[in-house]
């Protein structure tokens, strides 16, 4: 497939400079680019590589440099590049229908223009929902509803009850409403409490590989419409994540807790169980929140504390030993001095 340099810009909403007419048939970076190719400067740092790029044209900010080059303006050309990527490399997938090898119980409804790959299996009384695709291993437990245009891929499992909204995509090996980990101390020993609730997977979310969302003991652990979930990620019972977040791998988030709308946690944040976490806070990796954290802040540390705090702390941390040696020798000089006025 390719496109002229001004049907790209109309397709993008941007503005061209220089031949609209120059022909594009792929996508490639600042330094791999071709003729033919168009590739995209959205961090400034880079900016001199656009001099010596051999892309046919290139996706830039407003107020870019394009060095005589074919250009796009654009706003946001991140954004405008991810959507090129999908306009010339995303097929749109082609119905398969229930595979042999796949298992559909009695009692299950599939709606139009499934895909049920072999090795799938679906429960009784699920509810599939339009142009869904089940990728080999995909266990969907009795009770499950799915929406429209959901793609779960390799060894997923949605367990019993959960419900899945539209466009949602989770990738392989991830689990959904495993038992929340619940038990209540009987003298030396624990009784498990049953987890009866379920998860809340809400339109527009992508979850990555290997994640795992616990049910509710007794409601509803809920991710909101557009929320991004990375690889690795923990997420307990009865928590709630709000709308368009982004939880980077490794982040493990305790039962009961609240997240606010447009959070960010980085990889490897631990948060603590039955607190609240306002709207748009971000928090830095390896960070720990043991309390509620208000809203509109950017937090780092453990316990975590304003960035800029942070950071000057954390420099000082290199140079604790030479502050032990330092403070050795004053503890000496003093006790030195305490002697020599003791003796007066």
């Amino acid at each position: 497939m390719k496109k002229s340099l001004q049907e790209i810009a109309q397709f993008l909403g941007g503005r061209v400079a220089g031949d609209g007419e120059v022909l594009i048939g792929g996508l490639a970076t600042l330094d791999d680019a071709g003729e033919g190719q168009l590739t995209f400067l959205a961090n400034p740092k880079y900016a001199a590589k656009v001099a010596t790029t051999k892309a046919s044209a290139v996706l830039m900010g407003e107020g870019g440099n394009p060095h005589g080059k074919n250009a796009i303006f654009h706003p946001n050309p991140y954004l405008a590049f991810a959507k090129l990527l999908t306009l010339f490399y995303t097929a749109p997938a082609v119905p398969q229908g229930v595979m042999p090898g796949a298992f559909v119980a009695e009692g299950a409804k599939l709606g139009a223009d499934v895909s049920v790959y072999p090795g799938a299996s679906v429960g009784a009384g699920a509810v599939i929902g339009d142009r869904v695709t089940l990728h080999p291993g995909v266990v969907i437990y009795p009770g499950v509803v799915i929406g429209d245009d959901v793609t779960l891929h390799a060894n997923v499992s949605v367990r019993e009850r959960c419900r899945i909204g539209n466009r949602v995509t989770i990738h392989d090996g991830t689990v959904i409403g495993s038992d929340g980990f619940g038990y209540a101390p009987d003298g030396k020993a624990y009784y498990k409490i049953p987890q009866i609730g379920i998860v809340v997977i809400e339109d527009d979310v992508e979850i990555g590989s290997n994640c795992v969302i616990d049910r509710a003991a007794l409601e509803a652990t809920r991710i909101r419409r557009g929320t991004k979930i990375d690889n690795l990620v923990q997420i307990a019972h009865n928590v709630v994540i709000g709308e368009d977040c982004i939880i980077v791998s490794q982040v493990g988030i305790s039962g009961s807790t609240q997240i606010g709308n447009h959070v960010t946690l980085g990889g490897q944040v631990g948060v603590a169980g039955h607190i609240k976490i306002g709207e748009n806070v971000m928090i830095g990796a390896k960070s720990g929140v043991a309390g509620n954290v208000e809203p509109n802040q950017v937090l780092s540390g453990i316990p975590v504390m304003p960035h800029r705090e942070w950071l000057r702390s954390a420099g000082l941390v290199p140079r604790l030993p030479e502050f032990r040696k330092t403070l050795s020798a004053l503890e000496k000089r003093v006790a030195e001095l305490e002697q020599e006025l003791a003796g007066k």
